[in-house]
This record gives structure tokens, C-alpha cells and sequence, in this order.
């Protein structure tokens, strides 16, 4: 497990402490080198770097328009279920909740995907709470069976499974998995995550080396930013990139930003806004671009959880997927009046505002860029 294991030998305190030590000059040199090192990245995000935000932002749009042009990809969630058999404090599906599970059957599944199909979408991420039991691997195979043939691009979201289980599931038509880290805090994980196989840190950590040895397509990686601290989170995400570019370069990685948003139940993230460790917008722009600069080729992906305004301010200058109208509940598209939700959304517009604000700031939105999958004979 080379990437995990690279990763396991960082020492998270020094790199705190590199951070908020960087200077004008470390971030004047980070922005006139041709290829940024780790150290730059740092410069970059570090409260040093905040006055060089305008610089920043200049020359990740000039990267952004040059390796992925004038486009910006459109995705949808779509979640299949909220069971969850894990106790993490700052999610809506959290098994401590009071809240009505569900879990969509094949065929509700099938409504939904028409309905998100009767919006454009072509992409679609599956997402469920982790609960191997009842939502494991015979219903993912199922559901992938199902639907692989009405969209161009399929991407999932779930717990952590075995490598040969992801190969099984590329061989159904899976393109993408999104496994976040959440922290890479050992310590803060726990104290974050107390109930469930989702406790196991390294287990989580590893799950990029196995979708890499499965040779799927695109690994997603990233930080619920505010669990800890922000920048040396962010920095651990931007090496797990890059590692993984390093040791399974036939898959393409993504970088998401999730901030930590207030969610059902009432839980650690419903102080979620006035939380000290939470990054602002400001800071979040400054992260965003000191991503492209540092990655150039890497996939930088922007969900509801944020505002209109920032999304639309935000999407020219490093961002180069979005997720819109979306529902963060099982059966939300055919029947969006249920109240499920797994955390807030804040971005509330309807697909054709959101592709209306794209088109304005010179990009075209893309709804496939990818060929339908097909079966091998057999």
C-alpha cells in the first residue's frame, strides 16, 4: 500500500508548524516556479499566502483554461440509501439519528434515474450511508446492472470495499470512486468517527491503493474541511494526489472541497457555520487555486454545499466539475418533497440557472464526456 504507507510517515505537527511559518518570499517563490513542490504548496495556502490571492487566481485560470479549456463537467448525486451501521458526530446519516431510513429498490432507483435523465444529466454519482450488510456488494451489482446502460459516466460514493470488489465492479461499468479521509488526523479521526468499521483510519486510508490496483478510472479524493485543521488537511490531500498520480498513473484523480455544514440531528455540524476551524470563503478560493497551481492535470470538483455566488465566482478559476440541483436524500428527484437530508445544501438553483451562470462566464457545460459503456460479449 505505497500510498497509504507514504502518507502514514508524515508528521502532521511539523507540517503545521511549516505552514504557518512560510513568508512573502516562500510564496513570491512558490508563484514564479514553473513546477510547484509540496514546500510551494504549503507557501501557497499559508495565512502568508492570503495577500497573494488576486496573483494566485490569475495564473490558475490561465492553467485551467489550458489544460481542460473553456468547459466545465456537470454531474448529479444520486443517493441510493441512508442506512448507516457508523457513529460519525457530524453527518445526517449518523445511526444515532432518529431519522426515517430508506433504501431505494431497483426499481425506485430506475425513477430516479429517469427523473435526473429529464434534467440532462449523463453523469451520476451513487451515494449511500456505509452499511456492508444491507447496502454491500449484491445490491451495488444489482443497481450497477441496472442502470450502466442509461448513463456516460458512472461514479460511486460508498463505503470502503476489498480491491477484487472494485474490480468486480469495473467490470460492470464503474468509472470513478469517491472516498474521502475526512481528516488525516489519526486522532481526530477518532474522535470524529466512535462507532463502526468506518473507525478503522487505515482501512480508509488505503482505499485509494486498491481502486489504483483496480485500474479504476478516477480516484476521488479529500477533507471534510473543518473537522481539523484546514490547511495541513489540505496539504495531506495534495500529496495524496500527487502520490497517487506517481504510483497508478492510468487513473486520473479529483480533489473535492467539502466544508463541514450543518446536517439532520443536530450534530456536530449544526454549529457547523460558526465553527473556529472552518475555512471562510476567502480561504477556500486561496485552497482552490493554490490546488491547480500545485496540480496542474488534477480534477477539481465544487458541490451545492457552497453558495451561488461562490460557486459562480469560483467556477473560471481552478473548478472543473459541478454538481447541480442536487438532493441529498433517497428518492429526492421523483418525490423532492421528502426530508432526508444528509447535510445542507446551499446552492438551491435549478439546472438551467446553474447552466445559464456557466454559459455567462464563457464556459460550456459538459454533460458526457465519455463514451457509453458496453458489455464484452460473452
Amino acid at each position: 500500500m505505497k500510498v497509504a504507507q507514504a502518507l502514514m510517515q508524515q508528521d502532521l505537527a511539523h507540517l503545521a508548524m511549516l505552514i504557518n511559518s512560510k513568508t512573502a518570499s516562500d510564496v513570491e517563490r512558490a508563484l514564479n516556479a514553473s513546477t510547484l513542490s509540496i514546500d510551494d504548496f504549503m507557501a501557497l495556502i499559508s495565512p502568508a499566502g492570503a495577500p497573494y490571492l488576486e496573483a494566485m487566481a490569475s495564473r490558475a485560470q490561465a492553467l485551467t483554461r489550458h489544460r481542460f479549456g473553456n468547459t466545465m463537467q456537470l454531474f448529479v448525486p444520486l443517493y441510493l440509501s441512508n442506512l448507516c451501521a457508523n457513529e460519525c458526530t457530524y453527518c445526517g446519516f449518523t445511526m444515532s439519528n432518529k431519522i426515517k431510513r430508506k433504501t431505494l429498490s431497483i426499481s425506485e432507483v430506475l425513477t430516479e434515474i429517469e427523473a435526473i435523465k429529464d434534467m440532462g444529466f449523463s453523469q451520476v454519482l451513487l451515494v449511500t450511508g456505509e452499511h456492508e450488510t444491507k447496502v454491500g456488494m449484491d445490491y451495488f451489482e444489482q443497481t450497477l446492472s441496472a442502470i450502466r446502460d442509461k448513463v456516460s459516466y458512472l461514479m460511486m460514493e460508498v463505503q470502503p470495499l476489498k480491491r477484487e470488489q472494485y474490480e468486480t465492479l469495473k467490470q460492470k461499468g464503474l468509472d470513478a470512486v469517491l472516498v474521502y479521509q475526512e481528516t488525516y488526523s489519526p486522532q481526530q479521526y477518532a474522535t470524529y468517527h466512535t462507532r463502526g468499521k468506518k473507525q478503522d483510519f487505515l482501512w480508509r486510508l488505503e482505499t485509494s491503493d486498491r481502486l489504483g490496483q483496480a485500474g479504476v478510472d478516477k480516484i476521488g479524493i479529500g477533507a471534510l474541511l473543518g473537522l481539523g485543521d484546514w490547511r495541513v488537511d489540505s496539504a495531506m490531500t495534495a500529496l495524496h494526489g500527487k502520490l497517487i498520480q506517481q504510483h497508478y498513473w492510468q487513473s486520473r484523480v479529483s480533489i473535492a472541497f467539502p466544508r463541514l455544514r450543518s446536517c439532520e440531528g443536530n450534530n456536530t455540524g449544526g454549529n457547523a457555520l460558526t465553527n473556529s476551524k472552518l475555512p471562510n470563503e476567502r480561504d477556500l478560493l486561496q485552497l482552490i487555486c493554490a490546488h491547480r497551481l500545485f496540480n496542474p492535470q488534477a480534477e477539481l470538483s465544487m458541490s451545492t454545499r457552497e453558495s451561488a455566488a461562490f460557486r459562480d465566482g469560483v467556477m473560471p478559476l481552478g473548478i472543473t466539475s459541478m454538481s447541480a440541483a442536487s438532493q441529498t436524500q433517497p428518492g429526492g428527484y421523483s418525490e423532492p418533497s421528502q426530508a432526508l437530508n444528509q447535510f445542507d445544501i446551499d446552492d438551491n438553483r435549478s439546472v438551467p440557472e446553474v447552466v445559464n451562470a456557466i454559459s455567462a462566464r464563457g464556459l460550456e457545460p459538459v454533460w458526457k464526456d465519455w463514451m457509453p459503456f458496453r458489455l464484452s460479449p460473452t
